[in-house]
């Protein structure tokens, strides 16, 4: 399944992607690997966050879905969660203010009264063919949005985490290999893979888990979205594999990370690459 040239203005939306991207509402089935867990997805809305919400919900976790401003999508992602019969809480607004990451855990909180899961996944990229034509503005909204979030949500949801909490974090292949074009989104990415392993030693004490999952390309919103016509078609032959995965080939991988299953696992770093190997 290859991808038509297309373009969109951020950060973009699932209708109207052509083809467009399963993220497993027909083909994921849940066994009560999360049964009763309460869980918080930044970038729930779509991609990568829509996929994992309806796994989370259909192995029995109730799930908050932040999310910039794309409210039909987050309100289909909602749907999925609720038709699995748990409970979806929505929660709008900018990740590059502390304010709203704090929000974030906060609401989570009073509607779940924990958090046992943070996925932390929302992220912002634009492709530049040059330092220069980089805006200032634009270096640090993608800090402020793939990596400061990251730390603001972590340092909020940890007095209502207890052990058996989970953390993973959403790097990318490009985190120890850069494309040069993506030089700030690539730079956030591999600030999340040390992040999270740090984490992992910081938090073995209390009983919780810091991991993170590392993306190939994958066919999501943020792609035609940001990144020119032709480098979209051609989206995803670079790898091994020879084409984009698609978010519901990731959500298998949250769902372990999330799971009492992986009880030993911590400061892991996990590639779903299409066969592109991480360092």
């Amino acid at each position: 399944m290859s991808q038509s040239v297309q373009q969109q203005d951020p950060p973009g939306t699932t209708d109207a992607m052509q083809p467009a991207p399963d993220h497993g509402e027909q083909s994921y089935r849940g066994s009560g690997r999360l049964a009763g867990k309460k869980a918080v997805i930044t970038g729930g809305d779509s991609g990568i966050g829509r996929a994992v919400a309806i796994a989370y919900a259909r192995e029995g976790a109730d799930v908050l879905i932040s999310y910039l401003d794309e409210d039909d999508d987050a309100r289909e992602t909602a749907r999925w969660v609720e038709e699995a019969g748990r409970t979806a809480v929505l929660f709008p607004g900018d990740l590059a203010d502390p304010a709203t990451c704090r929000g974030v855990i906060d609401t989570a909180v009073q509607e779940f009264g924990r958090v046992d899961i943070l996925v932390s996944n929302a992220a912002f990229q634009m492709t530049h063919e040059s330092i220069e034509e980089i805006p200032d503005e634009e270096w640090d909204r993608t800090l402020a949005i793939n990596l400061s979030a990251f730390f603001h949500l972590t340092k909020a949801v940890l007095p209502h985490m207890g052990p058996g909490g989970a953390i993973i974090g959403s790097s990318s292949v490009n985190s120890d290999n850069p494309v040069p074009t993506l030089m700030p989104y690539s730079a956030t990415k591999a600030g999340i893979a040390n992040m999270t392993a740090a984490m992992a030693q910081l938090l073995a004490e209390r009983g919780i888990r810091a991991n993170s999952v590392a993306p190939g390309p994958i066919w999501t919103p943020l792609i035609p979205a940001t990144m020119p016509e032709d480098q979209v078609e051609s989206f995803g032959q670079q790898v091994p594999m020879r084409r984009a995965g698609q978010p519901a080939e990731l959500a298998p991988v949250y769902v372990l990370l999330a799971s009492d299953e992986a009880s030993y696992v911590s400061g892991a770093r996990i590639a779903v690459t299409g066969g592109q190997p991480i360092l």
